[in-house]
């Protein structure tokens, strides 16, 4: 089973990334993770890249394909992606890919969230830069405001967590998603899911569709 998943920022698709990883064993591929990673490391790529989120931008699909790639060459089946592709260029990049290996998509998953909620959730976030604990001042506020409940360091807010970022990057995700949600829905695998409220109810509306692909694919290998 193969899986993109997206949404605005704070949609919560990282999340139940983690959930589907877990229910049904596949790889979790985050374009996300990888620059992050990129960027902890200190490399020149790493600092060119921070600089574009610094700015609210998205990093050049040159880069982002050639990271993504990489980890699929090593993972060719039973793969979430999460966080990409994010435009029309990542996806010709992608099913480019995908075709000269032979590797099909079974679902294009969307978490939608609308602009304010999606503003919310990120402005929110304070993350402690010691130990990596992540809190919201509403819905996961730290004991004490301001303080790590697992270290006690002092929270940060990141750069590209600030409300007038946060706002920059949900409209560049719609402008940018319009055509690639085209794209998957032409082809029959796109599927848009509510998430507004908790996270299990999000849940519920997503498990019953991936337990039927994944039962899916099952039988599918079974016979051939």
């Amino acid at each position: 089973m193969n899986i993109l998943i997206f949404g605005p920022p704070g949609s919560g698709k990282s999340t139940h990334s983690q959930r589907i990883v877990k229910k049904y064993g596949l790889t979790y591929i985050s374009s996300g993770d990888i620059i992050r990673h990129e960027i902890e490391r200190g490399s020149p790529l790493g600092r060119e890249m921070e600089a574009y989120l610094r700015r609210g931008d998205l990093i050049p699909d040159t880069i982002v394909n050639t990271l993504i790639i990489s980890k699929l060459r090593r993972q060719r089946e039973n793969f979430i992606l999460d966080g990409y592709p994010r435009t029309a260029e990542q996806v010709i990049a992608l099913e480019n890919y995908l075709f000269d290996h032979g590797i099909k998509l079974d679902l294009a998953l969307e978490i939608f969230i609308n602009e304010d909620e999606s503003v919310e959730r990120i402005s929110g976030r304070r993350i402690c830069p010691k130990c990596g604990a992540v809190y919201h001042v509403k819905y996961n506020p730290p004991r004490i405001p301001g303080i790590c409940d697992v270290c006690g360091s002092r929270l940060i807010q990141r750069e590209d967590d600030r409300e007038d970022v946060a706002r920059k990057r949900y409209r560049i995700y719609i402008k940018n998603m319009e055509p690639i949600i085209k794209f998957y829905r032409a082809k029959g695998i796109y599927v848009r899911v509510d998430g507004d409220g908790p996270i299990e109810e999000v849940w519920k509306r997503i498990h019953p569709l991936l337990d039927y692909i994944h039962s899916r694919e099952k039988k599918r290998m079974e016979h051939q």
